[in-house]
């Protein structure tokens, strides 16, 4: 009997592994952050498993915009919202409105009725200055955007190149918006006399200047506390003026494959559950009750960002990133 009972066990086993769907996600959330998300959903939601595909902001953007008229993704999860609102305008995103939406404050989430997507939690704008580096060569440390301009810093300044990256174009949108357009790409042009290189990551330009590579890496808020906690010889800037932000968001592709398993994926992901994991590793957090300090980054970094207009940035990508490469492309790393 307990051979039978032991076979029928495991015969159930299998029927439960093969009865289980797997959700596509498009992402781009930091690779350490990817396993505990997966981990913890598949645990609370049995019979839904989920497959990373992961790549840069601009990269996923692209492709999904390629894929409208044949859908390969369920999701996006960790997408910056600004990216979301393009998708959005073109018709590329499923409305959908999970349980929980409703504690997610305004600013953090899609206004139509019905929403085509949530947020999770927001990455914020950082400058990674390299204290050993910038002493032995006699270069200070940079305050504010504008000292990135001066001609000590000419080729030690490393940023995300905005087309690939969503922290790179969170940057150029919170300079034009902060700035004003005339002079935020008075400012990109100084900027780019000082600029080594643009890279297709937005984590790179801090692992360059934590290494010693670059002095100075346009980065933003956590990858630079990780390389500081890991014992780099960095410290962290955060502007006072034009300091930008994006946020990770979630949405369901139009035409998904697995439409009913990646509806219970949102479902988790705005949950209560999900909202406490992402303020474990963000500073800015959807549901600020969840919100807990991080080591090395200001408390009250959720009142220093900039006013952030989503739609403004979404409506308007496609005129400013054309006009970033004719200006700067010359710089970029070459492409993937």
């Amino acid at each position: 009997m307990r051979i039978v009972a032991s076979i029928l066990a495991a015969s159930l086993a299998m029927v439960g592994m093969a009865s289980a769907q797997e959700v596509i996600v498009y992402t781009s959330y930091e690779k350490e952050d990817l396993g505990p998300y997966k981990a913890a959903f598949e645990k609370d939601v049995p019979g839904v498993t989920i497959r990373w595909v992961h790549d840069a902001n601009g990269v996923i953007t692209a492709r999904l915009l390629a894929e409208k008229a044949n859908p390969r993704a369920d999701a996006v999860w960790g997408v910056a919202a600004s990216s979301l609102g393009q998708l959005a305008d073109a018709d590329v995103l499923l409305p959908y409105t999970p349980p929980g939406f409703d504690k997610i404050p305004a600013k953090f989430r899609d206004p139509t009725v019905p929403p085509r997507w949530f947020g999770n939690s927001a990455w914020v704008a950082a400058i990674v200055y390299n204290a050993a580096e910038g002493k032995k060569l006699g270069i200070p440390k940079p305050e504010s955007w504008a000292d990135l301009a001066k001609p000590v810093y000419k080729g030690k300044v490393v940023m995300p190149h905005p087309l690939s990256s969503g922290t790179g174009f969170l940057d150029v949108s919170a300079w034009l918006q902060g700035f004003g357009e005339e002079e935020g790409w008075k400012f990109m042009d100084a900027l780019h006399a000082n600029i080594w290189r643009y890279t297709h990551s937005g984590s790179q330009p801090a692992t360059l200047a934590a290494r010693g590579e670059a002095v100075v890496g346009i980065a933003f808020d956590v990858r630079a506390a990780r390389e500081l906690a890991q014992g780099a010889p960095v410290e962290i800037v955060f502007p006072v003026k034009a300091l930008g932000w994006e946020m990770n968001a979630f949405a369901i592709v139009k035409g998904a494959p697995h439409l009913e398993a990646v509806k219970k994926l949102a479902d988790w992901a705005a949950s209560d559950a999900a909202m406490k994991m992402y303020a474990e590793s963000r500073a800015v957090a959807a549901r600020p009750e969840f919100s807990k300090p991080i080591k090395d980054l200001p408390p009250n970094l959720a009142e220093l960002i900039m006013v952030n207009d989503f739609t403004w940035a979404a409506r308007n990508r496609e005129r400013i990133l054309a006009e970033w490469a004719k200006r700067y492309d010359g710089k970029a790393d070459p492409k993937r």
